[in-house]
């Protein structure tokens, strides 16, 4: 089996280079894998299946052609698109993860998770994460009129940047004892998260016996993904253009 793990693309109208990487991985690596893996952030903002976009059209029409292919796609909600909802995943041929999930690779228990949960320093964003992601507040959220939704979209959005730009960097990453917890309660030895934009390798200990963290890479720059087979994991990157 061949695995394949992205997250944080932040797609957008406003990034075309990063959408042409993706359908290119689609058309080339994607097509190789038994199954792709969507670790959140997928998109820069979403505001709701019914909100029309030309842009949405173009991925879940690419994703449902992956899909008949015989590739088995699974997406998990990011902070930015938690909103993305049944439609989109039927219109993309997509199965939807719980946030953490764990799977089976080579006959060994994977923790996946987005990562902002890891990130337990940060106090307001964690806040804001419980109110955002309850389900009183989601139901609210989806019946919005979709203007009100895009302001409140933006106001989120301005004011996430602006308070990450003032806090410290070990703020804003995991934090190492959440890392371990979670790691123990799932009693995995390998977790594979995105979110912080800081992708690595890290080998860590859980109760005196080795394990890895695999964090993902922002799509900006650089594109990047996480390969796994028989042969172990293989995370690396390459140029949008």
């Amino acid at each position: 089996m061949r695995y394949l793990f992205i997250s944080d693309l932040h797609l957008e109208a406003q990034r075309p280079d990063i959408t042409r990487a993706f359908l290119h991985l689609l058309q080339t690596r994607a097509v190789a894998a038994d199954a792709l893996y969507i670790l959140g952030d997928f998109f820069e903002v979403w505001l709701g299946d019914d909100n029309p976009d030309p842009l949405a059209d173009q991925i879940s029409s690419a994703l449902l052609a992956l899909s008949h292919r015989g590739v088995a796609i699974y997406l998990m909600h990011g902070n930015r698109d938690f909103l993305i909802g049944r439609d989109f995943c039927r219109r993309s041929g997509c199965t939807l993860l719980n946030d953490p999930t764990v799977i089976e690779i080579n006959g060994e228990p994977v923790l996946l998770m987005h990562g902002d949960s890891l990130c337990t320093d940060d106090t307001d964003y964690l806040r804001l994460r419980r109110w955002l992601r309850n389900p009183l507040s989601l139901f609210i959220l989806r019946h919005l009129p979709l203007k009100t939704r895009h302001r409140l979209g933006r106001k989120l959005r301005n004011e996430s940047q602006e308070r990450t730009r003032y806090k410290a960097l070990e703020i804003t990453d995991v934090n190492h004892d959440e890392v371990l917890k979670v790691m123990r309660e799932h009693g995995t030895s390998t977790l594979i998260h995105g979110h912080t934009h800081r992708p690595a390798v890290h080998q860590l200990e859980v109760d005196g016996k080795p394990v890895q963290r695999i964090v993902l890479g922002d799509w900006d720059s650089n594109g990047w993904a996480l390969e796994v087979d028989e042969d172990g994991y293989r995370l690396g990157r390459f140029e949008l253009g």
